[in-house]
């Protein structure tokens, strides 16, 4: 039975349970949401180890982080060693994208050492395992592509980014559409060349009743993928993105019927103004189903500093009604992320998701910055840097640039706002 299925049945599992304590909600509150569909929990049974964790509507803004190998760096340890950042730094879940080295084993050994929920994108397992096979990724066949999902979903991956909404019909709109970047996602770039080369339609899409059996089965959350998103900002919001929307709609919808889990992808680069039509398009024809969004990036230049742009497009994105954000890091468009760079990533990423909490007044969002400001109010640097988002970066910098014992910060000194205004009123400031 789904997490879907027993909420449906007025049951509230463990799991229901734990995203309700840790959320500071009550269980049925969180068992309504699962019945509805507004909220997913990636919660494979075969994941042992696994802390639930709750995505959707009402929720906290939730954070996930890439990781995986690739055929530069097929190195599975040195992935472990970035998921232990990522889950340091404050990420809610990863996604294992491997596409180098021996890919069933860096993502048992992810899932295994995670106790997080685990995503993948099985499209890229079956085009790496095509090629070695084949020769050809084309050559890959629909039941190669079923049996890699199979795989992973018994080996405890807890959701799976699948791009059905690439279709022969949303494919001929993309022709048409005058982009600059075509398409940029891997996988949507596979399977638009294999339905070209065999002139059939997406397996994924025509045997989708297939894909949701397995889901079900497994009690995996299925990620629709946009993989005709927007690779750069004169691209965004364009027929070709709307008409695979269109059709993740109705997926979204099938996917309820059978009891399974689901929640959306979006773009992507998206310029600031068109951020929240964005998640207002996706809200309403995917009738409120979770949110997923890349950034969005709202500047195509900012090489180097990609997770900032990505941080702003985020909050807006989040604020607005976005559910779930994918870390961006500053070796977006550059190449594989270091592990200072996973863990910048996933601190822009949590910076954006928070001030968007704020926003949307997720309880206790707004009662941690109060918290900051009473403390700051007070002089109390203890308190302020166990507050801190990223403690250990801030007490680091505190140590850097503040003698031992200092009251004030090095910035004002004896000229301190806080502590002049505060004699001045006669509010004595605490201890530091």
């Amino acid at each position: 039975m789904t997490q879907m299925q027993a909420a449906r049945e007025g049951i509230i599992t463990p799991a229901m349970r734990r995203v309700a304590e840790r959320e500071g909600l009550p269980a049925e509150t969180i068992r309504a949401g699962v019945a509805a569909g507004t909220i997913v929990i990636p919660a494979n049974p075969a994941h042992g180890g696994l802390d639930p964790t709750g995505i959707g509507k009402g929720l906290r803004t939730k954070i996930n982080a890439n990781i995986g190998t690739s055929s530069h760096y097929p190195d599975p340890q040195a992935e472990l060693a970035k998921l232990r950042v990522a889950l340091e730094a404050g990420a809610d879940t990863v996604m294992d994208l491997s596409t180098g080295g021996d890919l069933d084993l860096s993502r048992r050994l992810i899932v295994r050492a995670s106790p997080a929920p685990v995503g993948t994108v099985p499209i890229y397992q079956a085009a790496v395992e095509a090629l070695a096979r084949h020769g050809s990724i084309v050559a890959m066949t629909a039941d190669e592509m079923f049996e890699v999902i199979e795989r992973q979903a018994a080996d405890g991956v807890d959701f799976m980014t699948v791009h059905c909404g690439v279709t022969l019909s949303t494919i001929e709109r993309l022709r048409h559409s005058g982009r600059i970047t075509d398409i940029v996602s891997r996988g949507g770039s596979f399977l638009t060349g294999w339905m070209l080369y065999h002139g059939r339609e997406n397996p994924l899409y025509a045997e989708y009743d297939r894909l949701l059996e397995i889901a079900a089965r497994h009690d995996v959350v299925l990620s629709l993928g946009d993989g005709l998103r927007p690779g750069c900002l004169a691209d965004a919001t364009d027929r070709a993105q709307v008409a695979e929307l269109l059709v993740l709609g109705e997926l979204v919808e099938r996917a309820r019927e059978r009891g399974v889990q689901v929640m959306v992808e979006g773009p992507g680069h998206v310029p600031l103004n068109q951020v929240t039509t964005n998640v207002r398009l996706e809200k309403s024809l995917c009738r409120e189903a979770p949110f997923y969004v890349l950034g969005p990036l709202v500047t195509d230049v900012a090489a180097g500093y990609d997770h900032i742009a990505a941080a702003i497009g985020g909050a807006v994105a989040a604020a607005a009604g976005a559910d779930f954000l994918c870390y961006v890091t500053p070796a977006e468009h550059l190449g594989l992320p270091t592990l200072e760079d996973v863990r910048e990533g996933v601190i822009a990423a949590r910076i954006a998701a928070h001030a968007a909490d704020v926003a949307k007044g997720v309880p206790g969002a707004a009662e941690w910055d109060r918290e900051m400001a009473r403390a700051r109010k007070a002089l109390d640097w203890e308190r302020q840097l166990e507050l801190a988002l990223d403690p250990e970066r801030a007490r680091r910098r505190r140590a850097e640039r503040n003698p031992p014992g200092t009251r004030e910060c090095s910035m004002c000194g004896e000229f301190c706002a806080m502590a002049l205004v505060g004699r001045f009123l006669g509010r004595p400031q605490g201890a530091c």
